[in-house]
């Protein structure tokens, strides 16, 4: 049995657990992280995927953090990995922890595999996130795309890589979802061919498409693929904290210079920065609103054939 709460972040689903995981030891988040991807693939899998979850869910997992002045660890994942940061799912995560009473109005720090980071809740349901330094690895890589031609973006780190294309190769719009689904699926593995990486050997495998903004408050609108295959109802948080670095290198938005972000479905956040401690680094500020919409138990049911996620 899994105790479990539900959220969604300007549209995003995030699935808390909070009882019920699997025990991964102690020791530095990351190697916890590693142990979940590893060893307990069909635990975390069957969380976010049909029957029991569902499509564009984001899982985390609270554990202990290592550094005491943390209000609780957590490792995000979705149905294709266990992730290193989740902007989307941190809102979630505190104003789940603001429903069970975990936390109050204020400032918290959370610990996530790549690092500490800040929520500040302002109220149940809205919530500020000072994300890890974020940065741009490599500006304007050009890809020839089967089917789709030239395609030209910035490799950038905001807790996951991203290939960030500020000229999306079709119209970012509703209506446009499954055609920039597609292109974003070519994008990627157009990147894995060709063996593009991040720094270190970073695996890019969030895509990110911008265009102009369909409201008179937005800066522009983006839409992003996530690892799954599934996009991101939300502006996404780590993808939001990789742009910001690129418009910070490119000095087309200063420090403490707010911008409102929207998201493929017109929800969105409110993004500013702030100089980091490393050249080109920045410290990435995104603030949204996160609804609880369900508190469960997860039956665990042995027998069912289905019980770790259609996969088809």
């Amino acid at each position: 049995m899994l105790k479990v709460v539900d959220s969604h972040t300007e549209g995003e689903p995030t699935r808390v657990v909070l009882e019920g995981g699997p025990d991964l030891g102690s020791g530095p988040l990351s190697e916890r992280a590693k142990r979940l991807a590893t060893e307990h693939k069909d635990f975390y899998r069957s969380l976010v995927v049909e029957p029991y979850g569902q499509e564009a869910m984001v899982g985390a997992l609270l554990v202990e953090p290592t550094d005491p002045s943390c209000v609780t660890g957590v490792i995000y994942f979705d149905a294709a990995a266990v992730i290193g940061m989740c902007g989307h799912g941190t809102i979630g995560l505190a104003a789940t922890l603001a429903h069970i009473g975990k936390i109050d109005v204020g400032t918290h720090k959370i610990e996530t595999p790549v690092g500490i980071v800040e929520v500040t809740l302002t109220d149940k349901n809205t919530v500020t996130v000072q994300n890890i330094e974020s940065y741009r690895f490599k500006k304007g890589v050009e890809l020839d795309v089967e089917g789709v031609g030239k395609v030209v973006g910035d490799i950038a780190y905001g807790g996951n890589w991203f290939f960030i294309v500020d000229d999306s190769p079709t119209p970012v719009l509703p209506s446009n979802i499954r055609t920039l689904t597609e292109i974003g699926i070519k994008v990627r593995e157009t990147i894995y061919a060709h063996g593009i990486e991040g720094e270190n050997g970073g695996i890019i495998d969030h895509i990110v498409f911008y265009g102009p903004a369909l409201t008179d408050k937005g800066h522009t609108r983006n839409f992003v693929l996530c690892p799954d295959d599934a996009y991101d109802r939300s502006p996404c948080g780590t993808g939001s904290s990789a742009r910001l670095s690129c418009l910070a290198a490119d000095q087309r938005l200063a420090p403490g210079e707010a911008i409102y972000q929207e998201s493929t479905i017109g929800s969105g956040y409110t993004l500013s920065y702030q100089l980091g401690s490393k050249p080109g680094g920045i410290i990435p500020s995104i603030t949204g609103q996160a609804f609880i919409t369900r508190e469960a138990n997860i039956v665990v049911n042995p027998t069912d054939p289905l019980r770790h996620g259609v996969q088809l």
